[in-house]
């Protein structure tokens, strides 16, 4: 599988498959929606995992400033869950940080805290990111019954 899977730097002719990827996990509220404009605006936050050449996944780090990231719109295939592939889109994003950055904290809100715990983030309190707080779960459908857990890593 590894030697067919392809983690990469996502580019506007991605933008079409990106936007089904979301929307297929959107209309089951696990993620926000994002318009194709807004994914072509963003396009340069986004990576994307090729299997066999076809995107099967993606994700993308939002940067609020001050060291504070987040991995947010990350959405992997049906067909390939549990194949290593989100595991491999995330190690690349923190590979990345660590070749850019000194200093760096990155989180995500999640469903499904046991995938980041797996790959070493921490459960931590919502209230850490107001910068988050403000920004989109004040527009989210689910922001007064919120079920997402957050979970953090920090760089060493």
């Amino acid at each position: 599988m590894n030697k067919l899977l392809n983690i990469r730097q996502a580019e506007l002719c991605d933008v079409n498959r990106i936007f089904e990827l979301l929307e297929m996990y959107a209309a089951k509220r696990i993620v926000l929606s994002r318009s194709r404009d807004d994914i072509a605006l963003f396009i340069g936050n986004f990576v994307v995992a090729e299997y066999e050449g076809e995107v099967c996944g993606c994700a993308a780090v939002r940067d609020f400033g001050n060291d504070l990231l987040e991995i947010r719109s990350l959405v992997i295939a049906p067909a390939m869950q549990g194949k290593g592939v989100g595991r491999a889109v995330i190690n690349m994003i923190v590979e990345k940080l660590r070749c850019q950055r000194d200093k760096w904290r990155l989180f995500a809100l999640t469903l499904q805290p046991e995938f980041f715990r797996a790959l070493g983030f921490t459960e931590v309190k919502k209230d850490l990111f107001p910068e988050k707080i403000w920004s989109d779960c004040s527009k989210c459908s689910k922001r007064d019954c919120c079920d997402e857990i957050a979970l953090l890593m920090e760089s060493e």
